[in-house]
């Protein structure tokens, strides 16, 4: 059976192709974690109001941190993927193609220096801090403002405010400054 040579080009090519792989497959997980968190939300929100139990908003909290962190950590990844594709992948594979100024995956870059891109990014931020942050804290002024508030509740709640105020931090510093560490472009 002959042997193959398998080029350094080729193998940049595959692993180009792996990568992109990922990212596509971690968008589709990271905006599906947007519909999920409103399903959620809407499921809780309608449960309580039947059962006419404050106290039932309280899952709200920890389901929004647990699905906006996870959104978070996506787009973070989904990021460093692009910013491996422009940075190192990309530049090697110029380099083996002798690509003229050294240039590939226009895309890669094109889009980042789209006018709107910075607007686009506070947008989203917003969108991540009312999805993840602003409701559970909102279900939190529900119950706390309800007549059947406990003591041992009441410190729960507290700990679920503190923690929704730091997934809102963690929201806030991953898309500042917006034109270099946040999301995906």
């Amino acid at each position: 059976m002959p042997e193959r040579d398998v080029t350094v080009g080729q193998l940049l090519l595959t692993e180009y192709q792996t990568v992109k792989d990922e990212q596509k497959t971690r968008i589709g997980f990271r905006d599906n974690l947007l519909y999920v968190t409103l399903t959620v939300v809407a499921a809780v929100i309608a449960a309580a109001a039947q059962a006419k139990q404050t106290a039932m908003l309280l899952a709200l909290p920890p389901v929004c941190v647990v699905l906006g962190w996870t959104y978070l950590v996506n787009d973070q990844k989904i990021s460093a993927i692009g910013a491996y594709v422009r940075g190192d992948l990309g530049p090697r594979l110029a380099e083996l193609a002798a690509a003229e100024g050294g240039e590939i995956f226009r895309w890669e870059t094109a889009h980042r220096a789209d006018a709107r891109r910075v607007s686009r990014k506070v947008t989203q931020c917003v969108v991540d801090l009312l999805a993840f942050c602003v409701v559970p804290l909102s279900a939190l002024v529900v119950y706390w403002a309800g007549d059947d508030v406990s003591a041992g509740l009441a410190v729960v709640s507290v700990l679920e405010a503190v923690t929704v105020a730091g997934l809102g931090v963690c929201v806030v510093r991953y898309a500042v400054p917006f034109g270099t560490g946040g999301g995906a472009g």
